[in-house]
Order: C-alpha cells, then sequence, then structure tokens
C-alpha cells in the first residue's frame, strides 16, 4: 500500500473535521481542517511568516497560491488586497473542498478555487505574484517543476515568494531560484524558516 500524503489527489484517511480560530496581517479567519491536508491543527510557522513578510507587488495584476491547501495564503491574501483576485490551486480534492468552505466561511468573494496538478490547468495565465509553501516530502523534481513554471506564469516585473526550511533544502532552493530569475533575496529568516523572494524582469 502506498502511504498517502497530503499531495494525494484524493485522500482515503477517515473524516476528522476541526473548526479553529486564526488571526493572519491583522484579520481574525475561521478555518476549517480535516486529516489528509497540510497542517490541519492550526497554521503552521512557516505558513504564517511567508503570509505575514509578504508585500503587495508593484504589478498590477492577479496572485496565485500554488498549493493552497484548505486556504490560509490564498485567503489571507485575498482579505488584505481586496482589488486583486487570488487564484488558489491544488492537487488534493479534499483540501479544495475546505478552502472553498472556508473561503465561504470568511466573506471572502475575490478568490477562485481550482484544482490543478502544478500549473496543468493554469493554461497561458500571467500573475503579478506566485506564492507558495511547497510540498517539500513531493520531492526536489516537483519543488523545482513549481519554480520553474511559476517563472514562467509570471508577468515581467511580477515576483515569487516561497518558504522553505534551511533543513528542507533552503540552500539548494535559492541556488535553483537564482539560476531561473535575476533578482533573489532572504526577505525574512526565522527559526529555520527561509522566505525567499524572486522576481522576473
Amino acid at each position: 500500500m502506498v502511504s498517502e500524503h497530503y499531495y494525494s489527489a484524493a485522500p482515503t484517511s477517515e473524516r476528522n473535521p476541526q473548526t479553529w480560530t486564526f488571526t493572519l496581517r491583522g484579520h481574525e479567519f475561521r478555518f476549517t481542517t480535516d486529516s489528509g491536508v497540510f497542517s490541519k491543527r492550526g497554521v503552521d510557522f512557516g505558513t504564517q511568516l511567508l503570509i505575514e513578510t509578504f508585500e503587495e507587488p508593484e504589478v498590477a495584476g492577479d496572485l496565485l497560491d500554488v498549493g493552497c491547501g484548505y486556504g490560509p495564503i490564498g485567503l489571507a491574501l485575498a482579505k488584505s488586497f481586496p482589488n486583486r483576485l487570488v487564484q488558489m490551486i491544488d492537487v488534493n480534492e479534499r483540501a479544495l473542498e475546505l478552502a472553498r468552505e472556508n473561503k465561504q466561511a470568511n466573506g471572502i468573494d475575490n478568490a477562485v478555487i481550482y484544482k490543478s496538478d502544478l500549473f496543468s490547468e493554469v493554461g497561458e495565465r500571467r500573475f503579478a505574484a506566485v506564492v507558495t509553501n511547497p510540498p517539500i516530502r513531493a520531492g526536489k523534481r516537483v519543488v523545482h517543476a513549481i519554480f520553474e513554471q511559476s517563472r514562467d506564469h509570471l508577468l515581467d516585473g511580477g515576483e515569487l515568494w516561497v518558504v522553505i526550511q534551511k533543513k528542507q533544502g533552503a540552500p539548494s532552493a535559492l541556488e535553483k531560484l537564482k539560476e531561473l530569475f535575476p533578482f533573489v533575496e532572504v526577505a525574512s529568516k526565522k527559526k529555520g524558516y527561509y522566505i525567499i523572494k524572486a522576481k522576473k524582469c
């Protein structure tokens, strides 16, 4: 039997929904989570650091949350930037169901949530910013594919924001991003987590 991960398309683990509140960027959110999704008991530190560090790009355009899970990143950004449309994608059907439920529960109307295996369903859309807490357990090939496809789907001047732990490959992620983008910086670093910002010229 293949073990199940939060990046499985159709989790089969027994349902165990939980609802709790969490404050992000000064807004209080009510989130429902479940088994079979990433960080189901609360917004993990890395995700929270990414959300709080993110800065609105100078370029006009939509934002994209890759691997949105139950929705904390995309919904927090949608609430913070009501004049932007936030697109949220994931391969995990249970996570998408929860993200839609959380979108409704928090009264957010500027987010679009849909299933996509990496960027397979994104089409030709281009974004002002791509934000991701990548699925490290899926392996370096998948993480690097997210970096590469993010670059291809950014507008000129658009930005990729990534959170990754040092012990889970932040140094090699930085090297890969420097191969792909002309401008790369560590925007924040706390408790072993790196928030990396890469800009497309």
